[in-house]
């Protein structure tokens, strides 16, 4: 699975100069349990650019369940991203809202979390509010591009299967049925 939504380089980069910007709050945090959650969170990174998303996730969680208050809006923002690339949107809206509901100089941390808020909200459908979310992320870091606003239609039905029909077959079939008829009828005045 590919990102969806923008190079996994650039916003894997982007996550990590957030963790950067966050580091001056992480000196009053025990050091062990930052040590292990910034290895834990360091570790869902790379696996996340990996695509390998499910673990990504497992770490993300191990990580979160240190409570290492400095850390779990970076931490959040993250799984938001890693929850879209899973299809679990609804959780990814949840986790980018624990990352948005975390005050303090945040910027870079709450530019992802609004730009995945924006993601999650798009898959599903909430088309205002993707938009809305993408223009927050924006407001706070210009580089985030969102995808095509226009996209945004309605969230996709759940299938066991894609159909085996793209829509210029069903076109031409329907072209096919149309000059089918319409020679019917002219042959049979």
């Amino acid at each position: 699975m590919e990102l969806k939504y923008m190079d996994t380089g650039k916003f894997f980069l982007v996550v990590l100069v957030s963790l950067w910007l966050v580091f001056p709050v992480i000196a009053a945090d025990s050091p062990d349990q930052v040590n292990s959650a910034g290895a834990l969170y360091s570790k869902s990174v790379d696996l996340a650019s990996e695509g390998k998303y499910s673990e990504a996730l497992e770490a993300a969680d191990e990580a979160l369940a240190l409570n290492v208050p400095s850390l779990v809006p970076l931490i959040q923002a993250n799984r938001a991203g890693i929850l879209v690339m899973l299809d679990r949107f609804d959780e990814a809206n949840a986790a980018a809202d624990a990352a948005l509901a975390i005050e303090g100089n945040l910027t870079s941390v709450h530019s992802i979390a609004w730009f995945n808020k924006g993601n999650a909200l798009l898959e599903l459908g909430r088309c205002d509010e993707a938009r809305m979310a993408y223009i927050h992320a924006a407001e706070l870091d210009p580089a985030l591009i969102p995808p095509d606003p226009d996209s945004c239609t309605s969230p996709a039905l759940p299938t066991s299967a894609k159909s085996p029909l793209s829509w210029p077959t069903v076109l031409i079939a329907l072209a096919s049925l149309i000059l089918f008829f319409g020679i019917r009828r002219h042959a049979g005045k």
